[in-house]
């Protein structure tokens, strides 16, 4: 077994990737001041960025859930890796030959699961690439050729072909080093009665990628008559691979997406490569399954929720095409952006229309024009007879509810007006009340009522279930700075961490106990068993990661990074600010002492020793003289 990482190498890693590199492939990142980066956090749902990456001290800290820490410990949490398997990765992106304390250099196969899962779809794409230009293929050419695609559309998306034989692919990663047991947990592979076969045979292979890069499964289109199974065949769910979470040609995608602020969704793999080509560089798709809450958190990251947002659906017209919008629409309030839909002539979708009237139709298709919520409302409205009152009033129990999750009170009574137009209700504040009332009836029972009664009229009288308790946010050692006492030391603590050279070496003689705030005091203990600010003058990374290394518990880890990439207060960080701050603190700390010893003497009255009186008068002012050089002299004085 492959021994610990070299602590050396480990360094290396950490200084070749930079922190905000690595978190721009995951989430929009923009100017926060002093330095540092914001966007919104990855590991809980935000309507406003309260996550800052500092480039210059190689840490994040989300300041609303309090996760922090360095390039590696953010793979850690957003991947769900080992650190081992981070510091892996990250070398390998940085090309970067890691050493092991026991055992020599790392075996390939010794390496953590997810990249050697990773490693094997990256082998099978180059092997279905090569597959895709032999003679066996032509059919898949013949297939891309039909829908406009040439040979470079095919290698500019990665597009494959997987052999019809029984275990092609299976026999090439083999002699590639992957054990059987790999090629059944990464899905290239399934058991057969005599072992491990192909799971993809006779197809065309899109390779799917996360938002990194990395493959993680593929979508085969079936191109054969015999061949019995689905037209489409996904990558079962693996380790690697959650179909709810990943989307096709997100990789692509991104950096548009996020310049843009704009996301079209298209339905299929075909659909996405139309669209890039015909210039629509935003396209992404699902793979297999219908646009959920996963996908928008992703979307969400790279959008930054501003005001200008858009995400542009594109749905066949048919029926199914209609229900996959509905469905959009449900979770339409979970995005800040504004949605709509776009619906091609003669439902067709935007490989087909690129085919028959080229890339300027595609072009014009996804030009924003129909919003989500007014599609939606005109298919629910469409099922009732609206010449009758009957229907007038059905249509609206129904479509009332919908309008009433938006949440912008403003943007839901605009709706609800449209909506009154679009039943034909001329009373437009009856139509508007009505809504209303939806709203307050979901607010009060917390959503907790099934989907099922969600049109019952508000008002009925219902049992009440208590409610449940609401889950409590993370609870992380932040503290509020009412106290002056509380605002000096983390103002002191926030220089130790990210100015060392403004308060060392003095910070460096100051006591735990000159913190009154306990979790002040676990992160100046901290600063002290990793070497003192001191050791930040000469190699800043390596300081900021050996306090983070001595944290006790996640709770002080967490206060560290948020510390360390925390704005100041004050407007000029300079040598006056800092000695402000020490001066304080110290003589907080010195007041106090002499309050305790004052107060130790008016206890014990006439009870106390000569010695022990004239000893504790001494102290006492010993410190006053050293308060009021403080006051009179300032840093100078410490």
């Amino acid at each position: 077994m492959a021994g610990r990482i070299n602590d050396d190498d480990v360094k290396a890693v950490r200084d070749a990737v930079p922190i905000d590199a690595v978190v721009s492939e995951y989430l929009q990142l923009r100017n926060a001041g002093g330095g540092n980066l914001k966007g919104l956090c990855p590991f809980h749902d935000e309507k406003s960025p309260s996550f800052q990456v500092s480039p210059s001290k190689g840490l994040f800290h989300c300041f609303g859930c309090q996760e922090g820490g360095d390039t590696i410990a953010f793979v850690q949490k957003i991947d769900h890796l080992t650190f081992a398997e981070v510091v892996e990765r990250l070398a390998a992106k940085a090309g970067i030959t890691l050493r092991y304390e026991e055992g020599g250099y790392n075996p390939s196969h010794q390496r953590g699961e997810r990249i050697r899962l990773v490693e094997a779809h990256k082998a099978a794409a180059q092997f279905y690439t090569q597959q895709l230009e032999g003679p066996e293929a032509e059919i898949g050419r013949k297939f891309l050729a039909e829908r406009g695609f040439d040979q470079a559309a095919a290698a500019h998306f990665g597009v494959g072909y997987s052999p019809a034989g029984w275990d092609h692919l299976t026999r090439y990663l083999r002699g590639k080093g992957f054990s059987d047991k790999e090629l059944i947990a990464s899905g290239l592979s399934q058991d057969g009665r005599r072992g491990p076969i192909d799971r993809f045979r006779g197809r065309l292979m899109w390779p799917i990628s996360d938002t990194s890069g990395d493959i993680v499964g593929f979508g085969a289109r079936k191109l054969r008559e015999d061949d019995n199974g689905p037209k489409y065949l996904n990558t079962p769910e693996t380790a690697i691979y959650k179909k709810s979470q990943v989307l096709y040609g997100i990789d692509l995608a991104k950096k548009d997406i996020a310049k843009a602020s704009r996301a079209v969704v298209v339905e299929g793999y075909t659909d996405v490569m139309a669209c890039h080509l015909a210039g629509i560089t935003t396209a992404i798709a699902t793979c297999g399954t219908a646009f959920g809450g996963d996908h928008i958190k992703i979307l969400r990251r790279l959008l930054m929720d501003n005001g200008s947002a858009r995400v542009i659906f594109t749905f066949d017209g048919d029926a199914a095409g209609q229900k996959a919008a509905l469905r959009a629409f449900e979770d339409d309030q979970k995005f800040a952006a504004e949605t709509y839909i776009a619906i091609a002539p003669d439902s067709m979708d935007p490989c087909d229309l690129r085919l028959v009237k080229g890339d300027e139709a595609v072009r014009e298709l996804v030009e924003p024009r129909t919003p989500l919520f007014e599609f939606a409302l005109r298919q629910i409205v469409a099922r009732y007879d609206l010449e009758t009152p009957a229907g007038r009033a059905a249509a609206l129990d129904e479509a009332a509810p919908v309008v009433a999750k938006i949440k912008t009170q403003s943007v839901q009574r605009e709706v609800a007006v449209q909506l009154a137009g679009l039943v034909g209700i001329l009373d437009q504040e009856f139509v508007v009340h009505r809504v209303a009332q939806f709203a307050r009836w979901a607010r009060d029972r917390g959503e907790r009522g099934d989907r099922g009664d969600r049109n019952r009229a508000p008002g009925r009288r219902e049992q009440q279930q208590p409610a449940a308790p609401a889950p409590r946010g993370p609870s992380g050692p932040a503290l509020h700075l009412r106290s002056p006492a509380f605002h000096t030391e983390r103002e002191l603590l926030k220089l130790a961490l990210q100015r060392p050279e403004l308060v060392s070496p003095a910070f460096d003689a100051y006591g735990e106990d000159e913190f009154t705030a306990p979790p002040y005091a676990a992160v100046r203990r901290c600063i002290e068993e990793a070497g003192g600010a001191e050791r930040g003058l000469a190699e800043a990374r390596e300081y900021l990661a050996a306090v983070l290394d001595v944290a006790p518990d996640d709770s002080v880890r967490s206060l560290v990074t948020e510390l360390a990439v925390e704005v100041f207060r004050g407007k000029s960080i300079d040598e006056t600010y800092a000695g402000i701050q020490l001066v304080q603190v110290r003589l907080r700390a010195v007041d106090r002492r002499i309050g305790d010893v004052q107060g130790s003497l008016a206890r014990l009255g006439s009870n106390v020793a000569p010695d022990h009186l004239a000893a504790a008068q001494n102290e006492v002012w010993v410190l006053q003289q050293y308060a009021q050089s403080l006051r009179n002299h300032g840093a100078a004085a410490l």
